[in-house]
């Protein structure tokens, strides 16, 4: 075994292997997990080594880099930058900066030696981290632990490398009647948060002042929010239903229902790219529609090959790929991460299966839970992050018949 993976790891540019350390002692514990349903030892390394092989031909490029610590979270921070932290309720929970490896910008490729990772700045969270968002044209991170709705504001440093210490400079509190963490999101000196949709509040983030405060006593849960305009911004909620809010009027705010697929009762996920709304759901569904017309149908709609729905729904998460019309990715399925071509999706809502799938995480154990982020530049590349403390970046290589 040792044999095989130093030679693949010579052709693809992967770390050596982990030993030893937390991270190595929960990939065995997904181990032994997998083979109490029926996977022995054996088993279990042929499924890592047909992965390796797989990958030589699958991918433009693979980096792997081993956490100490399972992440659910991961951010960039600029495109040669990714931030993660950790998601245990340990008694020092981790926040990271890491360079992305020098070989993915390199235009020769073939005779770049940094080939790995490096941790740029680094710091200490008092709770463990389950989101975790970007303020862009800043320095600025802001994180939330999952079981409070308050908010915790992080300055990463300065760019030319002056500091190593990620560490926190505010908080924002949240509205009183709040039980549970929040969705996030974030522009210039500004957050957009919530957990219900009656608790929906714009703060900015230098003073901690509610600029815009949503009339509502709604009680949906909130799984995300996205900015549309200076004055417009769309709020997804987990039962599917999209909310579109103008802050500069006093009506109340477009409603658009969640797309009507009998049998079908799981959360969603929303993702919003343009004039397309993206929604997916714990069942496997998936469909796309204006969100400018909420009065009318979906544009298509699929059934997607994701297996069992996960354990929980906001383990689920969908996003539209930045630079190639028509393709999203989907995750949070048995730990792998699918991409999937919307162009051939239709009115019918039939079954599609995924153009690419990264197994990586899922090598490990399909009990794995990954999510992933599209680089904001490089149109075919991706970071996944996963509780068995694994970070991946990966250039997928689209073929004739997938294609």
């Amino acid at each position: 075994m040792y044999t095989i993976y130093t030679y693949i790891r010579y052709f693809i540019q992967l770390p050596a292997r982990p030993r030893g350390g937390a991270s190595n002692r929960k990939c065995k514990q997904l181990q032994k997990e997998t083979r109490e349903t029926e996977m022995d030892e054996a088993e279990f390394e042929e499924i890592l080594d047909d992965w390796f092989i797989e990958s030589l031909k699958l991918y433009g490029d693979l980096h792997v880099y081993q956490l100490e610590f399972p992440t659910r979270v991961i951010e960039w921070t600029s495109a040669k930058t990714v931030c993660v932290a950790s998601c245990d309720a340990v008694k020092q929970n981790h926040i990271l900066e890491l360079g992305l490896p020098a070989k993915l910008f390199a235009p020769n490729k073939g005779v770049c030696a940094e080939r790995d990772f490096r941790v740029l700045r680094g710091g200490f969270s008092p709770g463990p981290v389950s989101v975790l968002k970007h303020v862009p044209e800043t320095r600025l991170i802001v994180t939330n632990d999952g079981r409070a709705p308050d908010l915790l504001v992080w300055n990463l440093g300065d760019d030319d490398g002056g500091g190593d210490v990620i560490a926190r400079v505010a908080s924002v509190a949240a509205s009183a009647e709040s039980r549970g963490g929040v969705a996030m999101a974030t522009r210039r000196a500004e957050v957009l948060h919530g957990r219900r949709v009656g608790d929906v509040q714009l703060t900015r983030l230098e003073t901690g002042q509610c600029l815009y405060k949503l009339a509502s006593s709604g009680q949906e849960l909130v799984s995300s929010f996205h900015f549309a305009s200076d004055a417009v911004f769309l709020v997804a909620c987990g039962n599917g239903d999209v909310l579109t809010v103008d802050t500069r009027a006093s009506t109340p705010p477009c409603h658009d229902p969640a797309p009507d697929f009998p049998g079908c009762s799981g959360a969603w996920r929303t993702d919003v790219r343009e004039s397309r709304l993206l929604r997916v759901s714990t069942c496997g569904r998936a469909a796309v529609s204006d969100p400018r017309n909420p009065a009318a149908t979906v544009a298509c709609q699929a059934r997607l090959a994701v297996g069992e729905p996960p354990g929980d729904p906001e383990d689920v998460c969908a996003s539209w790929a930045p630079g190639l019309d028509d393709v999203v990715a989907v995750s949070g399925f048995n730990g792998l991460v699918q991409i999937y071509d919307t162009s051939n999706w239709g009115l019918d809502p039939r079954a599609v299966q995924p153009i690419f799938q990264h197994r990586g995480h899922s090598a490990c154990s399909p009990h794995t839970l990954a999510r992933h982020l599209w680089h904001p530049q490089k149109s075919r590349t991706l970071a996944s992050a996963a509780d068995d403390a694994s970070l991946h970046l990966w250039d997928w290589t689209p073929t004739p018949e997938r294609t």
